[in-house]
């Protein structure tokens, strides 16, 4: 199935990304609303990566404008305090959105958006807590099949259907789960495997770090550098790679450089797309790859 991914992302100010045909949307930045119109309406989950208010500050107008008995299912990470906050002001500011669901996740949860469509939460390091809390979350989108045993795909269909009759579909088939999508929020690069054999990864490339410009603040949050995520990427399974979260200190060809230039470095042949600093992007993966 094509997947239509539109999306904006620039640290400090706002991100965003809408999977259009899962009704999934990835952080709610300033101004998703105004940038997907009547397409707002087809979200039925968001899930929220952490408190940053250019991860939230979308929220409470996308859910006045398309809140309804139900939906949207807002997940947030479990220890977050912001979003209970959220959710008791925007009831009395606006009582008829009662209907939506706020869900507070923890990693290895499970969050069923189809019937073959989940999405796990994934602990990561972008806010430095003790062990049990949780304040930032990346997630995988996970497409979840039953097949046929392997030591009976082999049979012939009409053999294996009166097998599957008399010991039933629990004893002939298993579960296979296929990650379709990871999406890594805001975090450094600390599991070189965490994203392997993902379909699609959108993971965040704040700094270039090619001029020596990034400074370690012990009490700011953890962003990735650009070098690290490439890194990452060439030694693990993807078949595509959307970079964003991009700092607004660079231009566009600063940008694109660095990453055709490590695309050579690591010898990254996949396609990888970016979103530039104060651009909206629509139908990211029908666009012309940074690399191609």
């Amino acid at each position: 199935m094509k997947l239509t991914i539109s999306g904006y992302s620039t640290a400090l100010f706002s991100t965003w990304y809408l999977l259009e045909e899962w009704g999934i949307l990835m952080d709610a930045g300033d101004g998703l609303t105004a940038a997907l119109l009547q397409k707002s309406r087809k979200i039925n989950y968001v899930f929220i990566s952490h408190a940053d208010r250019d991860h939230l500050t979308g929220l409470l107008q996308l859910n006045q404008l398309n809140a309804r008995q139900g939906f949207p299912v807002i997940c947030y990470p479990r220890d977050s305090k912001s979003f209970p906050a959220m959710e008791e002001f925007s009831k009395r500011f606006d009582p008829h959105i009662s209907g939506t669901q706020w869900r507070a996740v923890a990693p290895g949860e499970e969050i069923w958006v189809k019937d073959d469509l989940v999405v796990i939460p994934i602990r990561n390091e972008h806010v430095t807590t003790d062990p049990q809390t949780i304040r930032s979350l990346s997630y995988k989108v996970m497409q979840v099949k039953q097949k046929v045993r392997p030591e009976l795909a082999a049979l012939p269909a009409a053999e294996l259907k009166q097998i599957i009759l008399n010991r039933g579909k629990e004893n002939t088939t298993m579960e296979v789960r296929n990650c379709l999508l990871g999406y890594s929020g805001d975090t450094p690069v600390t599991d070189l495997h965490r994203w392997d054999q993902s379909g699609i990864l959108i993971h965040e490339a704040t700094f270039l770090a090619s001029e020596g410009d990034v400074k370690t603040v012990p009490h700011k949050n953890k962003h990735s550098k650009l070098e690290e995520v490439m890194e990452m990427v060439s030694g693990i399974q993807v078949q595509q790679l959307v970079l964003g979260h991009f700092s607004s200190r660079y231009d566009a060809a600063l940008i694109d450089r660095s990453i055709r230039d490590l695309c050579d470095k690591y010898r990254i042949n996949i396609p990888v797309y970016r979103l530039l600093p104060g651009v909206t992007v629509r139908d990211i993966l029908s666009g012309k790859p940074v690399n191609k």
